[in-house]
This record gives C-alpha cells, sequence and structure tokens, in this order.
C-alpha cells in the first residue's frame, strides 16, 4: 500500500516555528517517525508552500497512491481551488493538523476542505498523522496500490 503525505505552507519550519502551538518536532523527525512506526507501508512524503503544486500533487495522487494525508496548513482556510482539487479526485484525503485550529484565532475556525476530506485528525500533534495512516490503511480492504 502506498501513502502519499502531503504537507502545505510554513510546515517546513517545524520545530522551529512557534513549537508552543505546533511541537517541537521537525516534518523530517515526524516523517522518520512514520516510517518506523508503519514499515509494511510505503510512504511518500512531500511539503511546498505553493498551493499550485498542492494541486499537482493531489491530481498526481489519483494514479500512484490508495490515499493522501493532507496538512493543508494555513490553505485550509481559504483554498477553493484546493477545495476543489480534493473534490475532483477519486482517492481518498485524510486532512490533518498538529494544533487543533477550532480553538484558536477565529479565522483559524473556517475550514474549506473539510467536507470533502475522507476524515480528519487535529490537535494531537504527530499522533493526528499517526492516526491518519491508521485510518487510510484500515480503508484498504482491496489490497490496491
Amino acid at each position: 500500500m502506498k501513502i502519499l503525505v502531503l504537507n502545505g505552507p510554513n510546515l517546513n519550519l517545524l520545530g522551529r516555528r512557534e513549537p508552543e502551538i505546533y511541537g517541537s518536532l521537525s516534518l523530517e523527525q515526524i516523517n522518520a517517525e512514520l516510517t518506523t512506526h508503519f514499515p509494511k507501508t510505503q510512504l511518500d512524503f512531500f511539503q511546498s508552500n505553493c498551493e499550485a503544486v498542492l494541486i499537482d500533487a493531489l491530481h498526481a495522487a489519483c494514479s500512484n497512491y490508495a490515499g493522501v494525508v493532507f496538512n493543508p496548513a494555513a490553505f485550509t482556510h481559504y483554498s477553493i481551488a484546493l477545495r476543489d482539487a480534493i473534490a475532483a479526485i477519486t482517492v481518498p484525503v485524510v486532512e490533518v493538523h498538529l494544533s487543533n485550529p477550532e480553538q484558536r484565532e477565529n479565522f483559524r475556525k473556517i475550514n474549506l476542505v473539510r467536507d470533502v476530506c475522507a476524515s480528519h485528525f487535529q490537535g494531537h500533534g504527530a499522533q493526528s498523522y499517526m492516526d491518519a495512516v491508521n485510518y487510510l490503511i484500515g480503508r484498504n480492504t482491496d489490497g490496491s496500490v
């Protein structure tokens, strides 16, 4: 089984950027934990600060992956284009967030992607990613990709 772990803007700064909110682990450390925790699952990791690049990655996921774990970061709150990209593809996308946006600033309570995602996990740091991968593994009963 192949899963794409897709990360949006500013997540390349994890571990240095507001650790009191996002934790002290870097994105590379989170990716390493996922790889260690799921040795039988092929996990591919990609991060971009560019909305168009993330859209292209979602489009390409259909032919290559059984699912996508996606942290759209700030794009969650205003990207209709990412919402439409998720809605347009057949592969399940699971939304993740390290923090709980619903318990933060008012503008973070707006979520444009949630209703087109298969599920979501938030507010539990790196565990949110673990839960999302577990969810996709549990969904994959036909042995595809």
